[in-house]
């Protein structure tokens, strides 16, 4: 099936059309009046109220006012399966090796059958949403939940709340005063509610590398110039003396090739391109949004780097009709070098594999649909989620809802792959440590981050934890260099990982992790590759000029990292493994930690690096230069064996084997 810009394009331009019947543009969620809202009516006393579903950053602190009644916001209702326990318990038998069941996955109509809720109570909860004025925006053939679209003045009316404005990480959302309930003939079926905006808060995982704002508007000449280096060390340039006594350090690199990490990783010697890795398998990958170039600038970068042709029989994409929540999600601009990155790594290191690229309306329950195209149509095996939360700071019920989806992947034999975060332990957000979610859910691979090294042969030298630090060197006034302050300066951004706050630990970690960091709880990521946009990966897009025309300049490349491409590189090494095992994976944790428990496990064990490692970066657009230190992820540490910010260890595509052959 070839991509269908067109139709999606035309579609968008009608969405303004929509306003009217509740399809309104994001910017209109945040507006607030100081006027003071008539309480709600009180639910029946029959009612089911939903405490878990008031969102944790919703209290009396942090409201900033009322939201008009005309702003639309989006809902989502998740039923309940018929048998929770049971799915949670076939998902974990055919996900892990030595069970009589692994291996043995259902079809998305027998998940249907046998776990989702009865068609009749799906269209039960559609016709009550639409009895209350709401527009009910889908509803995935699974039947698992419903996602729709309202006033605040309907949304206050059905479900008994006042919703209220909030303020969290420096953005006002909407969200309920109190728990939600539903009426009595819906509390046998509905399992969880979600009528806040803090999905909205869904960005990318990804950190381009882009030039800080002059302080004071005036750019002087860099204090020290920085070529980028093509492989580690390529250049070194004079500094001031670092940790260890050094006056010379490596530059920043201009990021690594398809070739390059192929070498990296096992799948080649980064010079002859192994183009028929992960021949036979399809990826899926979901973001926000959709960019209408995506194709031709795959291909240009695939041109350019030595790749296969994109074409309609090993790329096709799958996109909503209309966008909503543009400017709370990030705009489609945001997320379009997500999308470039997903795209291009999955096509570095499975190259022979089929990409299905699933768009969402938003950065919410459209992410949701996505999800819910690929698993009900069991469009892919693997699927590479290159997106998270700020730690677990979601409302318990959404929590809830999207480990059911989870839960359907795993029983699937469907593979899903969500990046740990960039942020480390998020304490600095949230002011308390904290994985991200979904990469937190036990029923997902959470891959994490390292910085990489290679010599000017592509021989893998060296892979850290990934956190970065950075101080700035300044010229003085005698000409002479200095830092502004001491090394290693202050933490820029690392892997995220640590221990769950509401996620028991799985049986899958139970022998590796150490009881110390488990506590009994889940622990994140699983495993890591690349991450640091300091030694980074190069990426080609033709970026958005106009996010509501969605024009597009020329095409150019740059420098990118982030757990969002650590974690699309692990997807396409596993479906290289697939390939080349003629095996079907599925929810990998188990095998993972099977794999590498085993005698002769390939995977790279990751620590902390003995000596400061460093990298210097200039901006001539700011007249700036920095000095990183790698290696230092706030609270997370990597320490022989199992650790909080690279996992069991680094990837390669023969622990990829490995882990396949447990089957």
């Amino acid at each position: 099936m070839a991509p269908h810009h067109g139709s999606h394009w035309l579609s968008l331009r009608a969405l303004a059309a929509t306003a009217a019947v509740g399809c309104a543009l994001g910017l209109a969620a945040v507006g607030a009046s100081s006027a003071t809202a008539a309480p709600p009516n009180p639910p029946p006393s029959s009612s089911k109220s939903f405490p878990g579903s008031v969102p944790p950053w919703a209290g009396s602190r942090a409201k900033t006012g009322i939201p008009l009644s005309n702003t639309t916001v989006e809902g989502e209702i998740y039923l309940s399966l018929r048998d929770e326990a049971g799915a949670k318990s076939f998902a974990t038998a055919v996900s892990t090796p030595g069970d009589a069941q692994y291996g043995q996955y259902l079809s998305s109509i027998q998940w249907k059958d046998q776990f989702a809720p009865a068609p009749a109570d799906t269209d039960k909860v559609v016709s009550w949403l639409k009895a209350q004025g709401m527009v009910v925006t889908g509803v995935p053939a699974s039947g698992m939940y419903v996602v729709f679209r309202g006033t605040v003045a309907q949304v206050n009316a059905a479900f008994a709340v006042t919703e209220q404005t909030y303020a969290f990480q420096g953005t006002d959302l909407i969200g309920p005063d109190r728990a939600p309930t539903v009426p009595a003939e819906l509390a046998s079926v509905v399992s969880a509610v979600s009528i806040d905006q803090g999905r909205l808060l869904t960005r990318p995982d990804n950190v381009a590398d882009g030039a800080d704002a002059s302080p004071n508007g005036k750019v002087a000449p860099v204090p020290v110039a920085t070529p980028c280096s093509h492989y580690w060390d390529e250049h070194e340039v004079t500094v001031p003396a670092t940790q260890t006594g050094a006056t010379t350090a490596p530059t920043v690199l201009c990021g690594y090739t398809p070739g390059q990490i192929q070498a990296a990783y096992g799948l080649g010697d980064g010079v002859a391109m192994n183009a028929t890795a992960g021949a036979g398998q399809t990826v899926a990958i979901i973001d926000a949004y959709a960019a209408p170039s995506m194709l031709a600038d795959g291909n240009q970068y695939s041109s350019l780097h030595g790749l296969p042709a994109l074409t309609s029989g090993n790329y096709r994409e799958v996109l909503p009709s209309v966008y909503y929540d543009q400017p709370l999600c990030g705009q489609p601009s945001g997320w379009q070098g997500e999308e470039a990155l997903d795209v291009e790594a999955v096509h570095s290191t499975a190259p022979g594999a089929s990409i299905l690229y699933a768009g969402g309306w938003n950065c919410g329950g459209g992410l949701d649909i996505a999800m819910s195209k690929v698993l009900d149509g069991q469009l892919a095996t693997i699927v590479s989620n290159s997106y998270g939360n700020v730690g677990e700071a979601v409302s318990p019920d959404q929590r809830n809802g999207e480990v059911r989806l989870h839960l359907q992947a795993a029983a699937e034999g469907i593979g899903l792959y969500f990046s740990s975060g960039d942020s480390g332990d998020e304490k600095a957000a949230l002011k308390y440590t904290s994985p991200d979610f979904p990469a937190s859910s036990p029923y997902v691979t959470s891959v994490g981050g390292t910085s990489l090294a290679l010599d000017k042969s592509n021989h893998y030298l060296w892979e850290t934890p990934w956190g970065t630090t950075r101080q700035k060197i300044v010229a003085q006034s005698d000409g002479s260099l200095a830092y502004g302050g001491p090394l290693p300066g202050v933490f820029q951004y690392g892997a995220g990982g640590g221990t769950s706050a509401v996620f028991d630990q799985p049986a899958y970690q139970a022998n590796l992790v150490p009881g110390t960091l488990a506590q009994g709880k889940r622990v994140s990521p699983d495993v890591s590759a690349l991450a640091d946009v300091w030694t980074g990966f190069r990426i080609g897009f033709s970026p958005i000029t106009n996010d509501h025309s969605l024009n597009t300049g020329a095409y150019s490349e740059e420098r990118i990292g982030g757990t969002s491409l650590s974690c699309p590189l692990t997807a396409g090494l596993m479906a290289s493994a697939q390939a080349a095992t003629g095996t079907r994976v599925g929810f990998a944790n188990p095998a993972i930690y099977q794999a590498a428990a085993a005698s002769g496990a390939a995977m790279r064990d990751v620590t902390a690096p003995a000596t400061p490692i460093n990298l210097v970066r200039a901006y001539p657009s700011t007249g700036l230069t920095w000095m990183a230190t790698l290696g230092l992820d706030t609270s997370l540490t990597a320490t022989r064996g199992y650790d909080d910010t690279t996992g069991v260890g680094s990837m390669t595509e023969k622990f990829a084997q490995q882990v396949a052959a447990q089957h």
